[in-house]
């Protein structure tokens, strides 16, 4: 059975798994993955996670060009499977293109349902911060994204260009 957990240096190596899956270098949506991180090491890696779950913590300033954010892993047993993101706030670039949630699953893990279960206890997660509508992009060619979206309330507000390629901009009233 699938779970959101906090991010953790114990499933390291599950996590490289996947990254490895997706390839060195690719963006995984939803990760807060900051290119240039040392994620080989353990000692890098274990500074990384502790940086992920810092960037909630609404006492201390939010990390320079990025708004406080809750991340998640979505697992099973000791399995990493994905990502997700709940950004507290939106600002100018996360308005055009990045929403307030974003997510990714892992290559070999994907068409089972795992993203629609994160997003939806993501939604739980944004009505607690007091969010009353949350704003999720897709790449427009994202079919699969797209149908999570919808199958979660998503409401389809416009396609557009942006610096990140063309999305569908979908908001989910809480």
């Amino acid at each position: 059975m699938p779970e959101l957990i906090v991010p953790t240096v114990r499933l390291r190596d599950s996590w490289l798994e996947s990254r490895d899956e997706w390839g060195k270098g690719v963006h995984q949506d939803g990760s807060g993955l900051r290119f240039g991180t040392d994620l080989d090491s353990p000692a890098g890696f274990a500074a990384w996670v502790e940086w992920l779950v810092s960037c909630a913590d609404r006492l201390r300033p939010a990390p320079e060009g990025w708004v406080h954010c809750t991340f998640r892993w979505i697992v099973e047993g000791d399995r990493y499977l994905g990502a997700i993101a709940l950004r507290h706030e939106l600002d100018d670039f996360l308005l055009r293109a990045g929403g307030h949630i974003g997510y990714g699953v892992r290559p070999s893990a994907r068409r089972r349902g795992l993203a629609s279960f994160a997003l939806g206890a993501m939604l739980g997660e944004a009505r607690a911060l007091g969010l009353d509508r949350v704003l999720i992009t897709c790449n427009v060619a994202n079919e699969g994204s797209a149908r999570t979206i919808e199958g979660r309330g998503g409401v389809l507000e416009d396609i557009r260009e942006t610096e990140i390629g063309t999305l569908k901009r979908y908001w989910i009233a809480l």
